[in-house]
């Protein structure tokens, strides 16, 4: 199998589009998936990742393409002759999670896409996620099999997992392909390729948009499963991923927000008991982990995150008064859907579980 690469290299959806150039798209009415793209600078990749979603297999879709106010010329180099595709442009940088909301509120389908702008999809990943989605309604969210563009024998991710502490991973992340789980129950989707429900989407608020990047999908999935609903990752939905093609691997804007949303996340929706036992454990790994960013020359950003983290809990109350007084979930139930092993939290491996029989 073939994939994009952040070089440019041919990719399986490129067959797919060569295969479907006779065929003119046509405007559904009523879509099954309205699929977002928040994009901000994401220069030519941008232009890739459309093309590989215009060569779905799913034809029954509409594309809202919200630009962050980008200053690269990344729209100019779409050439969309494409009635299911539409562009929103903002005037200044929005964040993921507000970007996401804007362009999903422009839908109506029964299903909700999320793909980041350096996310390269096959061919049949929105058919195969659709359908694994909707076997049972439960589910309410399905990931992706994220793979690295750049390097197609190791995985981007398998799938958002969730320590009771109080810390998030992405299963599998840089680790080899073959180590890739069957499909099955997880913690969380990760937002740059992932399927949602509508209806839960909008019941718990959609995205958190004062999070504006990092952990967001994190938040979402914990609100998601308070209020009941599961999680699925799909093996067979495969994207190429390039994994902060547009912020940097680990850059300080990235630190920052992903230690700060950390800390909102656990405080805002960790019922209390759990909260109350668990807070000095989380408290205490976080310091370790301000040392540890010592050592990797990023503490500015990581201090700055823990410093802002905590004080913005008091205005998080308000939010987590209302997450807790409408969860469905018991927090037995909760913590078991998370991983508690720290084996798998050094090694951040996956915990893909094989779903429950009915």
């Amino acid at each position: 199998m073939t994939g994009l690469t952040r070089t440019g290299k041919p990719a399986g959806c490129n067959l797919a589009v060569q295969a479907n150039m006779g065929k003119k798209p046509t405007k559904t009415k009523l879509p099954q998936v309205d699929v977002v793209i928040v994009n901000f600078n994401a220069g030519d990749m941008l232009a890739r990742t459309v093309a590989c979603l215009q060569a779905q297999t799913l034809r029954s879709f509409r594309a809202i393409i919200v630009d962050n106010a980008s200053s690269d010329g990344s729209l100019t180099q779409l050439s969309l002759d494409d009635p299911r595709f539409e562009t929103i442009k903002l005037d200044k940088n929005t964040g993921f999670a507000k970007g996401n909301n804007i362009g999903i509120a422009k839908g109506k389908a029964p299903w909700i896409a999320c793909l980041n702008p350096d996310a390269f999809a096959e061919p049949d990943w929105l058919e195969t996620l659709l359908r694994v989605a909707k076997s049972d309604p439960k589910i309410v969210m399905a990931g992706s099999t994220q793979i690295m563009a750049d390097d197609h024998s190791l995985l981007d991710g398998a799938g958002d997992l969730y320590a009771p502490f109080g810390f998030a991973w992405r299963g599998l992340y840089h680790r080899p392909i073959g180590r890739l789980p069957a499909t099955g129950e997880v913690f969380g989707p990760c937002a740059a390729a992932a399927l949602y429900r509508r209806d839960a989407f909008e019941a718990v608020g959609g995205f958190d948009e004062d999070f504006f990047c990092y952990h967001e999908d994190v938040d979402l999935a914990f609100r998601l499963r308070l209020a009941g609903g599961t999680a699925v990752q799909v093996r067979e939905a495969k994207v190429y991923h390039v994994g902060s093609g547009i912020t940097g691997t680990e850059s300080p804007f990235a630190v920052y927000h992903g230690t700060r949303n950390r800390i909102w996340t656990f405080f805002k929706n960790m019922p209390l008991v759990p909260l109350i036992l668990l807070s000095p454990v989380h408290l205490g790994l976080s310091l370790l982990f301000l040392i540890r960013a010592l050592f990797k020359r990023r503490v500015g950003p990581t201090w700055r995150g823990m410093v802002d983290g905590l004080a913005g809990l008091p205005d998080l109350f308000s939010k987590r008064r209302v997450v807790q007084q409408t969860r469905k979930l018991s927090a037995l139930t909760l913590l078991r859907a998370m991983t508690w092993s720290p084996i798998r939290f050094l090694s951040r491996d996956a915990d893909v579980r094989s779903p429950p029989k009915p």
